[in-house]
């Protein structure tokens, strides 16, 4: 089954902010969890985690934009994006804020 473009747009917007914590992770030096090296996964593991959801996120948005015509402006697809943004970013916050597994009670 192949996703719609806005269903594209929607996961791209997941991937992309899922990234953010990982490359921060890794330029910052700190440990943070990841499928592939658990909870303790270092700066170089998370370098490569998130290179890696940057670059599907990118990929899918680009297939998404691909029914455009070149320099048409965005439509619902970037709503959709943005939608997968935010839905990340407040599922990482509120399971963070519930249930911390990346840092430590302050």
């Amino acid at each position: 089954m192949r996703l719609t473009p806005r269903a594209r747009s929607f996961v791209a917007g997941l991937l992309v902010a899922n990234s953010a914590p990982h490359l921060a992770t890794a330029v910052t030096g700190h440990r943070h969890l990841t499928p592939l090296a658990g909870r303790g996964s270092g700066p170089a593991v998370n370098l490569l985690w998130g290179a890696a959801n940057l670059a599907g996120g990118l990929a899918l948005l680009r297939s998404a934009a691909r029914a455009e015509r070149p320099g048409d402006t965005w439509d619902s697809r970037l709503v959709a994006f943005e939608s997968g943004c935010v839905t990340f970013a407040a599922w990482m916050a509120l399971t963070e804020r519930f249930f911390p597994m990346n840092h430590g009670e302050s």
